[in-house]
């Protein structure tokens, strides 16, 4: 007979494991991911927006110009940059390299600064 649902013990990793950094840059890997599957419905919508004439077209870019908008391209495009990263990482790890705990924390670290720039910098470039 098995036991209720509630005495049975919880996976150990909630009690064993602290969060740390290339646990972290593997959670937020996968929410890049999905944020990229949002990014591909967006460039979906823009494009039939444009197939549909000038003002649904004219009203999808007010759309993107607005703030929640900008925040929205924002958050696609690091996401873009944090997925690059971490695949070169992954690549490099593919190659048998970079895995003692210290290169490991610093090329995560680097994945999120690449993500947090890569915006940053395209809009720099698209503003001049």
């Amino acid at each position: 007979m098995a036991a209720p649902p509630d005495t049975r013990p919880l996976s150990p990793h909630l009690q064993v494991w602290r969060p740390h950094t290339t646990m972290v840059a593997s959670i937020s890997n996968r929410f890049a991911g999905a944020g990229l599957m949002v990014g591909a419905f967006a460039l979906v919508a823009w494009l039939w927006a444009l197939a549909a004439g000038p003002e649904d077209f004219a009203n999808f870019t007010a759309l993107l110009k607005s703030i929640p908008g900008q925040i929205v391209l924002f958050l696609i495009v690091a996401a873009a940059g944090y997925h690059f990263a971490a695949g070169i990482r992954h690549l490099v790890w593919d190659a048998g390299r970079g895995f003692s705990p210290k290169v490991a924390d610093l090329t995560g670290w680097g994945a999120f600064v690449f993500a947090v720039l890569t915006p940053i910098a395209i809009w720099a470039l698209a503003g001049a």
